[in-house]
């Protein structure tokens, strides 16, 4: 958490303080989320960016405003900047499946499973079993059933469970459309 009782909105630059959601003078969230970001222009983007890195200038080790951050980077497909943030901000912080989720995100790099390299995917595997170990959801495991499909079974690689295992766990925690749009929104399609 952070040590600044007051701080300044990352889009309009109002004093504001901590606990603060949705800004009081420009009506923006506070804090993005893939799902806002989905809908944000990217000037937008780019000037929330700006807010926060001001925001980390006196408070660099807010995860919180870390992770925002790093959301602003991955929308902008700075995955390279976006993923050392989402580390940052796992560091220490085990009570958030998100950057865990993010960081699996970025190490595709915006490219398809299939293209990446083994090391890449193996990592990003790795955070998205450390994200469900938190708090298991459907997009982490249709994530996790998209990356076995598109690299393991396109090479003809055995892997355990299957795409289609991680599928119908996926269909259990609740899969539905909006989920699916909000994946492949976050993987740049």
């Amino acid at each position: 958490m952070s040590n600044v009782s007051t701080l300044l909105c990352p889009c309009c630059d109002k004093a504001i303080e901590s606990s603060t959601k949705v800004c009081p003078q420009c009506s923006q969230p506070i804090a993005v989320s893939a799902a806002s970001l989905s809908t944000m222009e990217m000037p937008l983007v780019n000037k929330y960016l700006k807010g926060y890195n001001k925001i980390l200038a006196t408070d660099p080790h807010n995860q919180e405003f870390i992770a925002y951050a790093a959301m602003c980077f991955l929308r902008l497909k700075l995955y390279d900047k976006a993923l050392p943030m989402f580390e940052k901000a796992i560091d220490g912080n085990y009570d958030s499946s998100e950057p865990y989720f993010m960081a699996a995100i970025c190490q595709l790099r915006g490219k398809k499973p299939f293209l990446t390299q083994r090391a890449d995917i193996d990592k990003s595997i790795k955070y998205l079993n450390a994200a469900n170990m938190l708090e298991p959801k459907a997009i982490h495991y249709e994530f996790l059933s998209y990356i076995k499909q598109d690299y393991f079974e396109r090479k003809y690689l055995n892997i355990h469970p299957s795409a289609q295992d991680e599928h119908r766990t996926a269909l259990q925690y609740g899969l539905d459309e909006k989920t699916m749009e909000t994946l492949t929104f976050l993987l740049g399609g």
